[in-house]
């Protein structure tokens, strides 16, 4: 048996490099071209990104989430984590490090289960930052519910055709290509007649209706499209895994998804929490420090042992990840901290914007952008709701009904039985 809860020296080192290495050459970058993260680069952002991502590689660090084999590191999901909290902080470093959302997960599904031409034609590219790519899931009406899903492809012949409608595809103006989920057999259960599809984004028929933001963005702009698919052919060999094996490829994707959401959220809480601090010790208000009144301290406390738990139960998730290497034995620890990440994400940064008073609600603070992040977290990769009810299912496994009127806790009938069990020596005792 073994436990140990520090870092080994030679990747402490490359997390002390990444550390400032984020802080100081990337993280500018958030600033200057907030919106070009998902935007194949011009020759002038080119020149800028393409040393820093060699230097990535030169430390070791680059697609730490893939083996070797796929041009990882194949550090896997801790030393992921310890690195993402750092990546977390800025939206840049995950492109810098070769493992941002969706790509990340998009990535880890051609390589469990795309052909060896699916591989060279889209994960090597993917993989070296080339390109970026969208995973086309969620529909208008169903949401993510793949039960109320409509979008379907049917073979002709040595191709599919793909008609449907796509909401929330995140990147899709930018991608290089599309993951399609669709329907092909509609005689069975949802569950086990869909299959998934690699779409080139330039194929005829494939028609973004209109970009879609966030709340804090203007309207008619954003990164999440509506996606309409009308007739648009694809060759047999788009097909994704086996037919009609979509739902399994979801839940591997999703399952690296969530986690890696979580990941990020730590360093993203983080920051907010070190804002918190920052200013409760540098503001004074009715005649004492913001850090010595006991609200802030309160606010302080709170966060820290808030974070402090999400950030350990995340790693030991990881650490299960990598002990097991199959998400569906760790499904109900990932459903329970996507359940955690909205609110612990929400929560700091909310005291974090209430201790900056009006200077946290301005957009000069980034405390209204995390809060919405935070309630995008409740909806990306399942609803919390959903995975609520995951978590419940799975717990409920290892538990039986009691046998008979009265619960197994119940106090008399656990007396009753203690008395049992030792009726000899409470019988000595009285006498």
């Amino acid at each position: 048996m073994s436990w140990d809860f520090e870092t080994e020296p030679e990747f402490q080192s490359k997390l002390d490099w990444a550390d400032e290495f984020v802080r100081e050459q990337v993280e500018p970058l958030d600033l200057i071209w907030p919106h070009l993260v998902f935007t194949p680069p011009s020759e002038v952002v080119r020149k800028v990104i393409d040393p820093l991502k060699q230097a990535v590689r030169e430390h070791g660090l680059w697609a730490t989430h893939l083996g070797p084999e796929l041009g990882g590191q194949g550090h896997g999901a801790v030393r992921l984590c310890l690195l993402n909290e750092i990546l977390g902080r800025s939206s840049w470093a995950p492109v810098i490090f070769g493992c941002q959302a969706p790509d990340t997960g998009n990535a880890e599904i051609i390589a469990h289960f795309g052909s060896p031409a699916q591989k060279e034609k889209y994960l090597r590219p993917l993989l070296d930052g080339e390109v970026f790519s969208c995973f086309s899931m969620t529909e208008p009406e169903g949401g993510s519910d793949p039960t109320q899903f409509r979008t379907r492809a049917v073979r002709d012949g040595d191709e599919w055709v793909l008609n449907g409608w796509k909401f929330f595809s995140s990147n899709a103006k930018t991608a290089a290509f599309v993951i399609v989920m669709a329907l092909t057999d509609p005689e069975v259960s949802p569950y086990k007649g869909m299959s998934m599809f690699i779409v080139p984004s330039d194929l005829p028929g494939i028609e973004i209706v209109r970009n879609v933001g966030l709340g804090s963005e203007p309207l008619g702009e954003g990164d999440h499209a509506l996606i309409h698919y009308t007739d648009v052919r694809m060759p047999a060999s788009a097909l994704l895994g086996e037919e009609n094996q979509a739902f399994a490829i979801a839940q591997t994707r999703l399952g690296g998804g969530r986690i890696h959401h979580a990941m990020r959220t730590i360093g993203q809480a983080q920051k907010a929490l070190d804002m918190l601090c920052e200013r409760a010790l540098s503001r004074t208000t009715q005649g004492s420090k913001l850090s010595e009144k006991q609200f802030v301290q309160g606010y302080i406390a709170d966060s820290y042992a808030q974070l402090a738990q999400f950030r350990l139960f995340v790693l030991y998730t990881a650490w299960e990840i990598d002990k097991y290497n199959d998400y569906r034995k760790v499904r109900k620890d990932i459903a329970a901290i996507k359940v955690l990440m909205p609110g612990v994400l929400h929560d700091i940064a909310q005291r974090a914007l209430q201790v900056h008073g009006a200077l946290g609600v301005s957009n000069e603070m980034p405390f209204t952008r995390m809060m919405n992040g935070a309630a995008v977290m409740g909806l990306a990769d399942g609803p919390t709701e959903v995975h609520k009810m995951t978590v419940a299912k799975q717990v409920l496994r290892d538990y039986q009904p009691s046998d008979d009127l009265w619960p197994t806790g119940h106090l008399p009938k656990k007396l009753a039985a203690a008395r049992e069990k030792y009726a000899a020596y409470l019988e000595d005792d009285a006498q």
